[in-house]
C-alpha cells in the first residue's frame, strides 16, 4: 500500500467509538510503570508502531510484561542494562523521555530510531541533561541519534527552557526524580501536562506553580498505575476537520481526553465557526469525555498563542484554513520545522499543489482560503501530513503517497475513514 486515492464525501452523521488511543499517554504509561512498586495495569494501550516500540524497550530494560490483548500488566524490579540496542522507531517522545529515564540508571544504553528520527534534534534534551551530570553522546556532539547513555549521578537543577516542549519538560522531570536534591523546571508557556498529572497520581512529590514545576526526588518507588488510556484528541481531530469541511456533517468523538492542553485545536476550529461541545464523563489521571462536532461555515483565524498545545494538529488545522473564507495566519510555530518532517514546508508545498494561495514564513504561514483542487501529495514519511491531506480529499479528492508512516500513530485510520467516504489503495 504505497498510495491512496480519496474521493469527496457527502454529508454524514455518526458516532465514532474506535479512535486510536492516546499516543502520549500510552508512551508514558509503560515508561512510568518502571518507577512503580508492584504491578501496573494498562487498558486500551495504543497498539501502534511507536508505542509498541516503547513497550518493547521497557521489556528489554528488565520489566516483566504480560499482554492478553486487552490489558497490559507491567512489574519491574528496577532498570536493568539491556542486551539489545533500544529502537524507538519514529518516536521523538520515546527517545527524549527515555533519555531522562535512563540518564541516572545503572548501565549503558543505546537509543536509536528510524531514518526520520535519526535526523531530529536531540540537544534540547541532551544538553540540559549533561549540564547536571548525565553522560550522553551521539552524532553531531550528541544532537543526533544513535545516542549512547552511561548512567550517572545527577545534580539538582533550576532549569529554564527556551522552548515550550512537553518532551523536554518530561525528560527533565524524569531525571529530577533521581537527582540529589529538589529541582525546578520553568518554561516560556505551559506545555502539555500528561507527565505531571500521571506522576502526581502515582504519588510523586511534584507541584506546578504557573510556568514552574518543582520536583522532589523519589524517596521510594511510586504507586503502580491502574489506567485506561483515553482516545487521542490529536487523532480525533482529523475527523473533526473532516466534519468541519463536509456540508451538513455531524460527528460524536467518544472517550477522548478533554485535558485543556490537548484540545486547543478544537477551540481554534470552534473559533473558525464549527459548532463544538464537550461532555465530561470521568476524571482520574485525565478528564475524559465526548466531543460533539457539527459543520458550519468557516472563516479565517489567527493562531499565535499556545502553539505547544496544538503543534501536532496544525497540519490538519491548515486544511480547515484552506477551506475557510478569508485569510488565516499561523505564527510562532517554528517548532513545526523539526517534527517528523519540516511541517511548515510540507504543509505549504501540499496546499500550493492543491491550488491554495500560501505565504511561507520562518515560523509559520498565511493561508488564503479558497477551493481545494485534487492533487498528488507526498507525505515525506510524516503521518500527520499524510492524514491531513487525506482529509483534504474529502472536499476535492486527493492522491496521497508514502502511507506506512500512518501505522506509527493511527493503525485503524482508514477503517474509520471508510465510514464516511470512498477510499482506493494502490501499490
Amino acid at each position: 500500500m504505497n498510495s491512496v486515492e480519496i474521493f469527496p464525501a457527502k454529508h454524514f452523521s455518526l458516532s465514532m467509538k474506535d479512535i486510536a488511543s492516546d499516543k502520549s499517554i500510552s508512551h508514558r504509561s509503560v515508561m512510568f510503570s518502571m518507577l512503580a512498586q508492584g504491578e501496573s495495569t494498562i487498558e486500551n494501550f495504543l497498539r501502534a508502531e511507536d508505542t509498541m516500540n516503547s513497550l518493547a524497550i521497557v521489556e528489554n530494560l528488565g520489566a516483566k510484561v504480560k499482554d492478553d490483548g486487552k490489558i497490559i500488566t507491567i512489574s519491574s524490579e528496577g532498570i536493568q542494562e539491556p542486551f539489545e540496542i533500544l529502537d524507538c522507531g519514529n518516536s521523538g517522545t520515546g527517545m527524549r523521555l527515555f533519555c531522562g529515564l535512563l540518564s541516572s540508571a545503572n548501565g549503558h544504553f543505546v537509543l536509536t530510531g528510524d531514518k526520520y528520527l535519526r535526523r531530529r534534534p536531540m540537544k534540547r534534551v541532551t544538553e540540559p541533561l549533561k549540564s547536571i551530570g548525565a553522560k550522553i553522546d551521539g552524532r553531531d556532539y550528541g544532537d543526533l541519534a544513535p545516542l549512547s547513555i552511561r548512567g550517572a549521578s545527577l545534580q539538582a537543577f533550576d532549569y529554564t527552557s527556551k522552548i515550550a516542549s512537553a518532551q523536554v519538560k518530561s525528560c527533565m522531570i524524569l531525571a529530577a526524580l533521581r537527582a540529589d536534591g529538589v529541582c525546578h523546571y520553568s518554561e516560556p508557556e505551559l506545555s502539555r501536562d500528561h507527565t505531571e498529572r500521571m506522576l502526581q497520581g502515582m504519588g510523586a512529590e511534584l507541584s506546578v506553580n504557573g510556568l514552574t514545576t518543582t520536583i522532589t526526588p523519589m524517596k521510594k518507588l511510586l504507586e503502580p498505575l491502574s489506567i485506561r488510556i483515553p482516545a487521542d484528541p490529536s487523532s480525533a481531530f482529523f475527523f473533526a476537520v473532516a466534519t468541519a469541511i463536509t456540508p451538513n456533517a455531524h460527528i460524536i468523538l467518544e472517550g477522548v481526553t478533554l485535558n485543556p492542553t490537548r484540545i486547543e485545536a478544537f477551540k481554534i476550529l470552534e473559533a473558525m465557526g464549527t459548532e463544538i461541545s464537550y461532555e465530561l464523563i470521568e476524571d482520574k489521571y485525565e478528564p475524559i469525555g465526548n466531543i460533539h462536532v457539527k459543520q458550519a461555515p468557516l472563516h479565517g483565524v489567527v493562531v499565535e498563542e499556545n502553539i505547544s498545545w496544538l503543534i501536532d494538529e496544525l497540519p490538519a488545522l491548515s486544511i480547515a484554513m484552506a477551506c475557510a473564507n478569508g485569510e488565516s495566519l499561523v505564527k510562532n510555530a517554528k517548532e513545526l520545522r523539526v517534527k517528523e518532517s519540516d511541517r511548515i514546508s510540507t504543509v505549504v508545498t501540499g496546499l500550493r499543489a492543491s491550488s491554495i494561495e500560501v505565504e511561507e514564513f520562518e515560523d509559520g504561514y498565511k493561508i488564503i482560503g479558497g477551493v481545494l483542487q485534487k492533487a498528488k501529495i507526498e507525505s515525506d514519511g510524516d503521518h500527520r501530513i499524510a492524514m491531513s491531506f487525506i482529509i483534504a480529499g474529502l472536499q476535492s479528492g486527493m492522491i496521497v503517497s508514502d502511507l506506512e508512516c500512518i501505522n506509527t500513530s493511527f493503525p485503524n485510520f482508514f477503517e474509520l475513514l471508510e465510514k464516511i467516504t470512498k477510499v482506493e489503495f494502490s501499490k
